[in-house]
Formats: C-alpha cells, structure tokens, sequence
C-alpha cells in the first residue's frame, strides 16, 4: 500500500546512468535527484557505484534544467547536450581536486522531474525564507555531517 501523497513533496528521481571511464568504455550506474522546497536553489544527486563508495554532489536546479537544453554551468559542475537525437541525453562534467567523472544523462526523465520541482516551488520564489545557516551548512559539510 502506498503512503498518501504530501503536497509539495516530490519522490527522488531514479536514473540508470553511464559514467564515461574513457572514449569507448562506459560504466552502468544509477543515480537519485533529490528535491528539498525548504533548499529548492539546490539538488542533491547521490551516485550509486555498484562497487565502490557513492558520491553525493549538490548542484544548482537551474544548472541542470538549462542542461538539458544547453551549454550551463562553469567551473567544478557543466552540463550540455549530447549530440544523439535518437536517445536524447546529456553530459553531466563533475570535477574537483580528488575526483573528475563525465556521465550521460537521459534527458526526458531529468526534465519532466525538474519540471514538477518548479511546480511546487518556482524559480521566482525559490530562495524565500531560506534558512542560509542550515543552507550554508548542508552545501559544505553535506546533510548528516555533525558541524564542528
């Protein structure tokens, strides 16, 4: 039995995924975008290794629904279309000082679900009553990390 919908809440968006490891070797995985309306500016994407730790980036809403569409984002995360008509995707560039990865996207899902994000909180709005400590916080130590 499913537990009654909550207005304003969005189940996380499950995606199978391939990280480039190279020009001709992909590797299956899958991915959650999670959407928080208190922190809507922000989201949570977890990678799902099938061996390994997994990775949990927050990226801006607005760099992943541009994305989608176009060249978006600059310095540690970029996102920007495949050339593939057929299997419409994107390339999801994530880099910093310990890990470089390039994954491709399926584009229809991410957008559908980005969409509904902005249904419950609109671009406009998206920064209203945000709490910036917790924000702040969350964004550099990541939710569930005690704060020293």
């Amino acid at each position: 039995m499913r537990a009654p919908a909550t207005p304003g809440l969005l189940p996380p968006l499950r995606l199978e995924i391939d990280q480039l490891l190279d020009e001709f070797t992909r590797l299956p995985m899958r991915a959650r975008f999670h959407f928080d309306p208190e922190m809507a500016a922000v989201i949570t994407v977890e990678f799902m290794a099938e061996r390994g730790p997994g990775l949990v980036w927050h990226i801006g809403r607005e760099l992943l629904y541009r994305g989608v569409a176009s060249m978006s984002g600059e310095g540690d995360v970029r996102m920007w279309p495949t050339l593939d008509r057929e299997r419409p995707s994107s390339w999801l560039l994530l880099e910093s000082e310990e890990v470089e990865a390039l994954f491709e996207v399926p584009a229809a899902p991410l957008t559908e679900w980005l969409d509904a994000t902005y249904r419950i909180v609109a671009a406009e709005t998206e920064m209203d009553g945000l709490n910036w400590d917790a924000f702040l916080r969350d964004l550099l130590d990541g939710p569930g990390t005690p704060a020293g």
